[in-house]
């Protein structure tokens, strides 16, 4: 049977499918050490867990609202009140199976043929796939270590053409784990004032930030950026709920709420009705100390990453601000990250992922969402590996 064609235009997932490779030999027996996930080795908060068997209990178990229950929604609502001092109503929030569902249904509902979408690179894996997919061009911003690979005000203004319809901004980013500041975020800003430009802001690592430094909402920082700022989030990396799929957009617009609901109306429906239930305790604070508990966890797997990688001859890498990935530099040793990552996988068992699947060749990115004892193993393997 022939495929349609507009599959031909989707990659699948660089990341998933090394991910999936690892798992594949580790089960064979063979000694493999996975750096490529970005799921968090921390089991799901107890809290969340007896929420859940709660609902189970009491038979919440039946269709929901295409968009979520209102409880949960109300608990968004108020998390990004308490956390950022932003005003959502009920009917400008929709609950989806994931942020990566989130952002497929505000692609399909925002892009037409021919529009234009910002993205800086490197970039999650996704983003230029489901602008593609959506009948987008990507348009992509280079990046560099110089700037702590975020896009400056004049590079965006150079790249605004009347076709730009959206602007893809993800701070914490992955896999670079930079943090836009406020004071950059108003100088984006000033750049989009006056135009009809969309930021998506993916904040899906929010709640992981390193050094002392401070998280800065994209829609908090004045109230033009509020009113063109549609906000993704979920529970997936902070709460340790990957499995869980909990994912959500708050948009200033109800229309493109109703849009988005619509879509989903037609494609899952609602989410799982357990996990909403069980995401209220989550978004109201009650996980907070096991939040705040794997944070810190991952700020000393970082350190001693950034530490040790550092001393390779060869290879450098930039110290992230949140998130929990190392972008590394390999360019001394290979510009060819994908050679670079099938070497080291079939002569140490050690998987990373190549930069190139980022959008960035000559880098590799290493997940320290994993035990310290891997951490210590597997940079040693690599040293092994890049000094011999």
């Amino acid at each position: 049977m022939k495929i349609a064609n507009r599959m031909e235009k989707l990659s699948p997932s660089l990341t998933l499918s090394i991910t999936a490779l690892a798992n594949e030999l580790k089960a064979q027996g063979k000694d493999i050490l996975s750096f490529s996930a970005g799921e968090p080795d921390f089991d799901t908060p107890k809290v969340v867990k007896d929420a859940a068997i709660k609902a189970i209990n009491e038979g919440k178990t039946k269709y929901t609202a295409v968009e979520g229950i209102k409880p949960t929604k109300q608990a968004i609502i108020n998390k990004l009140k308490k956390d950022h001092d932003l005003d959502y109503k009920l009917d400008g929030i929709v609950i989806s199976n994931g942020a990566k569902h989130s952002l497929f249904n505000l692609c399909q509902a925002l892009i037409d043929d021919g529009d234009e979408v910002i993205i800086p690179s490197p970039y999650w894996v996704t983003y230029p796939e489901l602008v593609i997919y959506s009948g987008g061009k990507p348009i992509f911003i280079e990046t560099d270590e110089a700037t702590e690979f975020k896009i400056t005000a004049k590079q965006l203004k150079d790249a605004i053409t009347p076709k730009t319809k959206i602007l893809m901004l993800n701070s914490p980013s992955n896999p670079t784990g930079s943090i836009y500041s406020k004071e950059e975020l108003l100088e984006i800003g000033e750049v989009l004032k006056g135009t009809d430009i969309v930021v998506l802001s993916d904040e899906m690592y929010e709640k992981l930030i390193y050094k002392g430094k401070k998280f800065t909402a994209t829609a908090s920082v004045s109230p033009d950026m509020y009113n063109r700022t549609v906000t993704i989030n979920g529970l997936s990396k902070a709460v340790a709920m990957t499995g869980w799929r909990f994912g959500y957009v708050a948009c200033p617009d109800s229309k493109l709420a109703k849009a988005m609901s619509k879509l989903q109306g037609q494609a899952t429906s609602n989410i799982n009705s357990i996990t909403q239930y069980a995401a209220i305790p989550a978004l109201e604070g009650e996980a907070n100390k096991d939040i705040e508990m794997m944070r810190v966890e991952f700020e000393k797997r970082k350190d001693y990453a950034v530490k040790t990688i550092n001393e390779i001859k060869n290879l450098s890498c930039y110290d992230p601000d949140g998130a929990f990935y190392l972008f590394i530099n390999i360019k001394k040793f290979s510009n060819d990250s994908m050679k670079f990552c099938a070497d080291l996988m079939e002569q140490t068992g050690v998987a990373l992922v190549p930069g190139l699947a980022f959008g960035m060749e000559g880098y590799v990115r290493l997940s320290f969402a994993t035990s310290m004892e891997a951490i210590v193993d597997g940079i040693n393997r690599i040293k092994e590996f890049v000094e011999k």
